[in-house]
Protein backbone atom coordinates (compact mmCIF):
# COMPACT_ATOMS: atom_id res chain seq x y z
CA UNK A 1 0.00 0.00 0.00
CA UNK A 2 4.77 -1.23 -7.67
CA UNK A 3 5.80 0.57 -10.77
CA UNK A 4 7.49 -2.40 -12.38
CA UNK A 5 9.83 -1.30 -15.95
CA UNK A 6 10.22 -4.60 -18.08
CA UNK A 7 12.10 -3.49 -20.73
CA UNK A 8 14.12 -0.15 -21.66
CA UNK A 9 11.70 0.88 -24.45
CA UNK A 10 9.43 0.71 -21.11
CA UNK A 11 11.59 2.80 -19.28
CA UNK A 12 11.83 5.49 -22.04
CA UNK A 13 7.91 5.53 -22.69
CA UNK A 14 7.49 5.94 -18.83
CA UNK A 15 9.63 7.09 -16.48
CA UNK A 16 9.20 10.74 -17.18
CA UNK A 17 5.03 10.18 -16.19
CA UNK A 18 6.34 7.86 -12.96
CA UNK A 19 8.61 10.45 -11.69
CA UNK A 20 5.85 13.35 -11.89
CA UNK A 21 3.53 11.02 -9.78
CA UNK A 22 5.79 10.18 -7.28
CA UNK A 23 6.73 14.07 -7.18
CA UNK A 24 3.07 14.90 -7.15
CA UNK A 25 2.55 12.29 -3.75
CA UNK A 26 5.24 13.93 -2.27
CA UNK A 27 4.23 17.57 -2.50
CA UNK A 28 0.81 16.02 -0.80
CA UNK A 29 2.19 14.40 1.47
CA UNK A 30 3.94 17.15 2.98
CA UNK A 31 1.17 19.27 2.30
CA UNK A 32 -1.15 17.32 4.74
CA UNK A 33 1.93 17.64 7.33
CA UNK A 34 2.50 14.11 7.87
CA UNK A 35 6.18 13.89 8.95
CA UNK A 36 4.80 16.54 11.69
CA UNK A 37 2.11 13.81 11.95
CA UNK A 38 4.07 11.06 12.58
CA UNK A 39 6.93 12.46 14.74
CA UNK A 40 3.62 13.01 16.95
CA UNK A 41 2.37 9.33 16.77
CA UNK A 42 5.95 8.42 17.58
CA UNK A 43 5.45 10.31 20.90
CA UNK A 44 2.21 9.05 21.43
CA UNK A 45 3.23 5.35 20.94
CA UNK A 46 6.84 5.51 23.04
CA UNK A 47 4.24 6.88 26.15
CA UNK A 48 1.68 3.72 25.28
CA UNK A 49 5.00 1.43 25.40
CA UNK A 50 5.48 3.07 28.76
CA UNK A 51 2.30 2.05 29.79
CA UNK A 52 2.45 -1.39 28.07
CA UNK A 53 5.69 -2.05 30.33
CA UNK A 54 3.80 -0.93 33.67
CA UNK A 55 0.80 -3.50 33.25
CA UNK A 56 2.47 -6.44 31.83
CA UNK A 57 5.90 -5.86 34.35
CA UNK A 58 4.15 -5.57 37.54
CA UNK A 59 6.17 -2.37 37.86
CA UNK A 60 8.27 0.58 36.48
CA UNK A 61 9.33 -0.82 33.18
CA UNK A 62 13.37 -1.48 32.80
CA UNK A 63 16.02 0.87 31.02
CA UNK A 64 15.87 -2.49 28.33
CA UNK A 65 12.51 -2.34 27.75
CA UNK A 66 12.31 1.96 27.19
CA UNK A 67 15.24 1.36 24.84
CA UNK A 68 13.32 -1.23 22.67
CA UNK A 69 10.14 1.17 22.31
CA UNK A 70 12.64 3.59 21.27
CA UNK A 71 13.93 1.75 18.47
CA UNK A 72 10.32 -0.12 17.61
CA UNK A 73 9.08 3.66 17.39
CA UNK A 74 11.85 4.56 14.74
CA UNK A 75 10.74 7.91 13.00
CA UNK A 76 12.54 7.48 10.01
CA UNK A 77 11.26 3.95 9.64
CA UNK A 78 7.99 4.76 10.28
CA UNK A 79 7.70 8.05 7.39
CA UNK A 80 9.05 5.75 5.27
CA UNK A 81 6.98 3.17 5.56
CA UNK A 82 4.05 5.32 5.32
CA UNK A 83 5.22 7.15 2.18
CA UNK A 84 5.92 3.91 0.50
CA UNK A 85 2.01 3.08 1.31
CA UNK A 86 0.75 6.30 0.45
CA UNK A 87 2.50 6.28 -2.89
CA UNK A 88 1.05 2.83 -3.70
CA UNK A 89 -1.98 3.98 -2.29
CA UNK A 90 -2.66 6.62 -4.47
CA UNK A 91 -0.73 5.46 -7.77
CA UNK A 92 -3.53 5.75 -10.11
CA UNK A 93 -5.21 8.47 -8.57
CA UNK A 94 -5.65 12.02 -9.81
CA UNK A 95 -3.93 14.06 -7.57
CA UNK A 96 -4.28 17.44 -8.68
CA UNK A 97 -8.08 18.76 -6.78
CA UNK A 98 -6.30 16.95 -3.50
CA UNK A 99 -2.67 19.50 -4.00
CA UNK A 100 -5.22 21.96 -4.77
CA UNK A 101 -7.59 21.78 -2.07
CA UNK A 102 -5.03 21.05 0.80
CA UNK A 103 -2.03 23.56 -0.67
CA UNK A 104 -4.79 26.18 -0.44
CA UNK A 105 -5.00 28.78 2.44
CA UNK A 106 -8.00 27.23 3.55
CA UNK A 107 -7.16 23.78 3.38
CA UNK A 108 -3.22 24.58 4.88
CA UNK A 109 -5.22 26.56 7.72
CA UNK A 110 -7.42 23.35 8.37
CA UNK A 111 -4.18 21.44 8.53
CA UNK A 112 -2.43 23.27 10.29
CA UNK A 113 -4.72 23.21 13.03
CA UNK A 114 -5.18 19.42 13.12
CA UNK A 115 -1.80 19.27 13.77
CA UNK A 116 -1.77 21.67 16.61
CA UNK A 117 -4.45 19.84 18.75
CA UNK A 118 -3.08 16.46 17.86
CA UNK A 119 0.46 17.86 19.60
CA UNK A 120 -1.64 19.32 22.64
CA UNK A 121 -3.13 16.22 23.42
CA UNK A 122 0.08 14.66 24.07
CA UNK A 123 -0.54 16.51 27.21
CA UNK A 124 -2.87 14.12 29.53
CA UNK A 125 -4.57 17.07 31.08
CA UNK A 126 -5.51 19.27 27.63
CA UNK A 127 -7.30 14.91 26.13
CA UNK A 128 -9.28 15.22 29.47
CA UNK A 129 -10.08 19.53 29.40
CA UNK A 130 -10.67 18.32 25.70
CA UNK A 131 -13.42 15.41 25.97
CA UNK A 132 -14.96 17.40 29.13
CA UNK A 133 -15.42 20.66 26.58
CA UNK A 134 -16.91 18.37 24.11
CA UNK A 135 -19.05 16.34 26.08
CA UNK A 136 -20.82 19.79 27.10
CA UNK A 137 -21.49 20.89 23.67
CA UNK A 138 -23.03 17.71 22.43
CA UNK A 139 -25.05 17.74 25.62
CA UNK A 140 -26.13 21.52 24.54
CA UNK A 141 -27.17 20.38 21.07
CA UNK A 142 -23.76 22.78 20.05
CA UNK A 143 -24.16 23.65 16.35
CA UNK A 144 -20.37 22.85 15.96
CA UNK A 145 -20.71 19.54 17.29
CA UNK A 146 -22.80 18.88 14.73
CA UNK A 147 -21.17 19.69 12.17
CA UNK A 148 -18.01 17.92 13.13
CA UNK A 149 -20.05 15.01 13.44
CA UNK A 150 -21.33 15.75 9.55
CA UNK A 151 -17.73 15.78 8.84
CA UNK A 152 -16.95 12.09 11.07
CA UNK A 153 -19.58 10.91 9.51
CA UNK A 154 -18.77 11.60 6.01
CA UNK A 155 -15.78 10.50 6.55
CA UNK A 156 -16.25 7.08 8.18
CA UNK A 157 -13.81 7.81 10.97
CA UNK A 158 -15.10 5.68 13.96
CA UNK A 159 -15.72 2.72 11.67
CA UNK A 160 -11.97 3.21 10.31
CA UNK A 161 -10.60 3.99 13.82
CA UNK A 162 -11.98 0.98 15.63
CA UNK A 163 -10.88 -0.99 12.56
CA UNK A 164 -7.53 -0.24 12.67
CA UNK A 165 -7.62 -0.07 17.02
CA UNK A 166 -8.87 -4.10 16.31
CA UNK A 167 -6.28 -4.85 14.02
CA UNK A 168 -3.54 -3.47 16.19
CA UNK A 169 -4.87 -5.23 19.17
CA UNK A 170 -4.89 -8.59 17.33
CA UNK A 171 -1.49 -7.87 16.28
CA UNK A 172 0.08 -7.02 19.64
CA UNK A 173 -1.97 -10.80 20.98
CA UNK A 174 -0.10 -12.36 18.28
CA UNK A 175 3.13 -10.95 18.77
CA UNK A 176 2.97 -12.21 22.37
CA UNK A 177 2.14 -15.66 20.74
CA UNK A 178 4.97 -15.64 18.50
CA UNK A 179 7.43 -14.84 21.90
CA UNK A 180 6.08 -17.93 23.75
CA UNK A 181 4.70 -15.00 26.61
CA UNK A 182 1.29 -17.80 26.76
CA UNK A 183 3.84 -21.03 27.04
CA UNK A 184 0.89 -22.54 24.69
CA UNK A 185 -2.11 -21.47 27.05
CA UNK A 186 -3.98 -19.40 25.04
CA UNK A 187 -4.88 -20.35 21.55
CA UNK A 188 -5.60 -17.87 18.51
CA UNK A 189 -9.86 -18.64 18.45
CA UNK A 190 -9.24 -17.37 22.39
CA UNK A 191 -7.17 -14.43 21.07
CA UNK A 192 -9.65 -13.29 18.60
CA UNK A 193 -12.38 -13.75 21.13
CA UNK A 194 -10.70 -11.53 23.26
CA UNK A 195 -10.15 -8.84 20.70
CA UNK A 196 -13.13 -8.81 19.69
CA UNK A 197 -14.69 -8.45 23.14
CA UNK A 198 -13.56 -5.47 23.39
CA UNK A 199 -14.87 -3.99 20.30
CA UNK A 200 -17.69 -2.09 22.30
CA UNK A 201 -15.35 -0.38 24.58
CA UNK A 202 -12.88 0.73 22.05
CA UNK A 203 -16.00 2.07 19.64
CA UNK A 204 -16.63 4.16 22.92
CA UNK A 205 -13.41 5.73 23.58
CA UNK A 206 -12.73 6.51 19.83
CA UNK A 207 -16.09 7.95 19.43
CA UNK A 208 -14.97 10.29 22.86
CA UNK A 209 -11.75 10.83 21.43
CA UNK A 210 -12.21 11.65 17.75
CA UNK A 211 -14.86 14.23 18.61
CA UNK A 212 -12.88 15.86 21.30
CA UNK A 213 -9.97 16.01 18.91
CA UNK A 214 -11.92 17.37 16.06
CA UNK A 215 -14.03 19.69 17.99
CA UNK A 216 -10.65 21.56 19.84
CA UNK A 217 -9.19 21.49 16.36
CA UNK A 218 -11.80 22.88 14.30
CA UNK A 219 -13.05 25.80 17.33
CA UNK A 220 -11.05 28.42 14.86
CA UNK A 221 -12.43 27.40 11.57
CA UNK A 222 -15.58 29.31 10.31
CA UNK A 223 -18.47 27.09 9.48
CA UNK A 224 -17.85 27.33 5.96
CA UNK A 225 -14.39 26.45 6.39
CA UNK A 226 -15.60 23.17 7.65
CA UNK A 227 -18.54 22.42 5.48
CA UNK A 228 -15.88 22.68 2.51
CA UNK A 229 -13.71 20.18 4.43
CA UNK A 230 -17.11 18.33 4.52
CA UNK A 231 -17.41 18.98 0.51
CA UNK A 232 -14.36 17.44 -0.06
CA UNK A 233 -14.77 14.82 1.69
CA UNK A 234 -18.20 13.89 -0.32
CA UNK A 235 -15.79 13.75 -3.64
CA UNK A 236 -14.16 11.07 -5.36
CA UNK A 237 -10.33 12.10 -4.15
CA UNK A 238 -11.33 13.15 -0.35
CA UNK A 239 -12.75 9.70 -0.38
CA UNK A 240 -9.28 8.18 -2.10
CA UNK A 241 -6.89 10.37 0.40
CA UNK A 242 -8.81 9.36 3.12
CA UNK A 243 -8.75 5.60 2.10
CA UNK A 244 -5.10 6.36 1.43
CA UNK A 245 -4.15 7.56 4.56
CA UNK A 246 -5.85 4.76 7.09
CA UNK A 247 -4.33 1.74 4.79
CA UNK A 248 -0.53 3.50 5.10
CA UNK A 249 -1.35 3.98 8.87
CA UNK A 250 -2.87 0.65 9.37
CA UNK A 251 -0.06 -1.47 7.91
CA UNK A 252 2.15 0.80 9.77
CA UNK A 253 0.55 -0.09 13.59
CA UNK A 254 -0.21 -3.34 12.63
CA UNK A 255 3.27 -3.78 12.02
CA UNK A 256 4.85 -1.74 15.22
CA UNK A 257 1.87 -3.94 17.62
CA UNK A 258 3.04 -6.92 16.24
CA UNK A 259 7.09 -6.25 17.23
CA UNK A 260 5.59 -4.52 20.48
CA UNK A 261 4.31 -8.28 21.39
CA UNK A 262 6.84 -10.18 20.60
CA UNK A 263 9.39 -7.65 22.80
CA UNK A 264 6.99 -7.74 25.30
CA UNK A 265 7.31 -11.68 25.46
CA UNK A 266 10.86 -11.57 25.82
CA UNK A 267 10.67 -9.07 28.59
CA UNK A 268 8.40 -11.20 30.20
CA UNK A 269 10.38 -14.31 29.83
CA UNK A 270 13.83 -12.61 30.58
CA UNK A 271 12.30 -11.73 34.02
CA UNK A 272 10.80 -14.79 34.89
CA UNK A 273 14.68 -15.83 34.24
Amino acid sequence: MFMRFATLATVATFAMPAIAQESETDVLFDLLMLPDIIEIMRQEGVDYGDTIGQDLFGGPPTAEWAATVERIYDNDMMENMVRTDFVASLEDADLSPMIDFFGSEQGQMIVGLEVSARRALLDDAVEEAGKEVAAIAAADDNPRIELVGEFVDTNNLIETNVEGALNSNLAFYAGLLDGGAFDGALSEEQILSDVWGQEQEIRESTTEWIYSFLFMAYQPLDDADLQAYIAFSETDSGSKINRAMFESFDRLFTGISRSLGRAAANEMTTQEL
